[in-house]
């Protein structure tokens, strides 16, 4: 009796283990879905998030596609915008858009701004407000916690944001939303590397190349990309042209200028955009050739 238990565990424990190989390959379900719209609603973050190639919003577009899913972004970051001025404007740069879903970032400029900010109880009502109207309209919203005012936790601003995340994040699990928790995920980042000034950003708040990654990265995890789906989103994302801006240490002539301008108004285009290509080019031959 107890070899037949023995053996009966035995192959139990062969069958999941089966199963569990069988499935480890798999892709995990992404939320989001080809053809839908995703509104990004938030402050300066936000804006230069869509404004530039390598912000996070295209970061997250672009990490999407990589993984077979082609979505289209709606950009409503304004800067220096507070909860108060979002509440104001969800209709007509979200709802309006009828997209799908909705990420809200959202937090920084109202503990930032100081007196001018919005008070912890404003915010929540504010923010409840915007959740549910977007809600209301069917849309699908993902909270974003307020990332770091300058790369210091214990500074007195990120102190205060605490009370500001803590609320997101109990809203979440109320009205069971998707976080994505980038102020956790930027302390793990700037405790985790060693490294002078500032690791993320430019400022203190707005993201570097760095930052635009680590937030892109928080919001397609909460989209439900898993490792191997991030990995191959970070992989498409090191070829994204113009993410990286270099400014060559050279200069012209008046009359080259001049010249150049000649040849870019035969060809309909700006002169800046005549030199970026032919120097997208040299730097292609130069990593070629060695």
């Amino acid at each position: 009796m107890l070899k037949q238990l023995k053996k009966g565990r035995q192959a139990l424990l062969a069958l999941v283990t089966v199963g569990l190989l069988s499935t480890a390959g798999h892709a995990q379900e992404i939320a989001v879905k080809t053809g839908e719209k995703i509104a990004f609603l938030g402050d300066s973050i936000t804006q230069q998030g869509y404004n530039n190639a390598g912000g996070y919003v295209r970061l997250v577009i672009a990490g999407l596609d990589a993984n077979g899913v082609k979505a289209e972004p709606i950009p409503a970051g304004v800067s220096g915008h507070k909860s108060n001025d979002m509440l104001s404007r969800v209709d007509r740069d979200v709802i309006s858009k009828k997209p799908n879903w909705m990420t809200l970032s959202c937090g920084v400029n109202d503990v930032w701004h100081g007196e001018k900010g919005v008070p912890l109880d404003a915010y929540k009502t504010n923010i409840t407000q915007i959740v549910e109207k977007a809600q209301a309209a069917g849309i699908k919203v993902v909270i974003l916690t307020s990332t770091m005012i300058k790369e210091d936790q214990k500074e007195d601003n990120n102190q205060k944001l605490v009370a500001y995340n803590d609320f997101l994040k109990s809203l979440a699990a109320e009205k069971n939303l998707p976080v994505a928790d980038l102020n956790a995920a930027m302390q793990a980042e700037i405790l985790a590397t060693p490294h002078k000034g500032n690791l993320l950003t430019v400022d203190g708040v707005h993201m570097n190349q760095a930052g635009n990654f680590m937030m892109a990265k928080g919001v397609l995890k909460a989209f439900g990309l898993n490792d191997a789906q991030l990995q191959k989103a970070n992989e498409a994302w090191l070829d994204l042209p113009k993410t990286t801006p270099i400014t060559p240490n050279a200069a012209l002539s008046i009359r080259q200028w001049n010249q150049l301008s000649a040849i870019a108004a035969k060809q309909n285009r700006s002169v800046n955009d005549l030199l970026n290509d032919e120097f997208t080019k040299v730097i292609q031959a130069l990593i070629a050739k060695n």
